[in-house]
């Protein structure tokens, strides 16, 4: 496998070189798969959208789990065209290649928790296509960032020499 030229900025020390364990130390609270998944599936960008999850994050934890993503290199913060008080959030490559880790949790809540929602339009796509809807997602993210004329905060922070 091949790895990533990025480096981890995770604030807590790690407990092993396993990367399982590593992968538990940024992404293994309550709240930030949740996060990635709304940002991900159900295309929410703005912080206002998040907020509206029936999980009911709080808005301190969301904004500490965005700002970790976005430190991580796992989204993008930008400048909303639409709002100068607003920032739109989307998944960098390092974020997207989360999507299998989604699929499979979602497969297995659907196969071993009685309490999922059967009904869902989403569940058939969870059990059988995944590989094409992987395709649809990156390509629409790919397509959002191609056709969006906004550099990231931290890309503008970086040319200024901040």
């Amino acid at each position: 496998m091949k790895r990533s030229a990025s480096v981890s900025t995770c604030e807590t020390p790690f407990r092993s070189d396993c990367p399982i364990s590593l992968g538990l130390d940024l992404l293994g609270d309550k709240w930030t798969l949740l996060v990635i998944r709304d940002i991900l599936i159900f295309n929410k960008k703005r912080y206002q959208e998040f907020i509206t999850s029936p999980e009911k994050i709080s808005t301190n934890i969301l904004a500490d789990r965005l700002s970790k993503l976005h430190r991580l290199g796992i989204i993008t913060k930008s400048d909303d065209p639409s709002s100068k008080k607003q920032f739109i959030y989307a998944p960098t490559k390092k974020g997207l290649d989360l999507l299998p880790i989604l699929f499979d949790l979602a497969r297995w809540g659907i196969k071993h928790d009685p309490r999922t929602d059967l009904k869902h339009p989403l569940m058939p796509r969870f059990e059988h296509d995944e590989e094409k809807w992987t395709t649809e997602i990156r390509a629409q993210f790919k397509k959002r960032q191609k056709n969006s004329k906004h550099a990231s905060i931290s890309d503008r922070h970086r040319e200024k020499g901040a």
